[in-house]
């Protein structure tokens, strides 16, 4: 069997024309290379500094966190409660959704705090 199309004739490249070929795929590699480093391997995270601003004294025990938070979220829950009857009626239900969202983590720190130092 004849075959009807002919072989294309080999290119002939000069040195220079090899070398800038040469050139452009190792730029190339190198491109796509720093692409994919920079999303898939991600530089590490610093680790998280919180801010000096407000900071709780290293040396308070738990107990004592424990009881201020327990009273922050009382007070919040009151203010939650007083200002959801100051709202129309679909206001007055996100603010008691939020007021329940607090008191509930205020009973959770309760009763880590009876855990701590139960009351005989």
């Amino acid at each position: 069997m004849d075959k009807l199309i002919r072989d294309p004739p080999p290119e002939s490249s000069s040195p220079l024309e090899d070398a800038i070929r040469i050139d452009d795929q190792v730029k190339n590699r190198e491109a796509i290379k720093r692409g994919l480093d920079f999303y898939l391997c991600p530089p590490p995270s610093k680790p998280y500094q919180p801010s000096t601003m407000f900071l709780v004294q290293p040396n308070i025990d738990t107990e004592t966190l424990l009881a201020h938070a327990c009273e922050s979220l009382a007070s919040a829950n009151v203010m939650a409660s007083d200002f959801a009857d100051q709202l129309s009626r679909s206001q007055r239900n996100t603010a008691l959704a939020i007021q329940q969202i607090v008191m509930l983590a205020e009973l959770a720190v309760s009763r880590a705090l009876g855990r701590i130092d139960p009351q005989t």
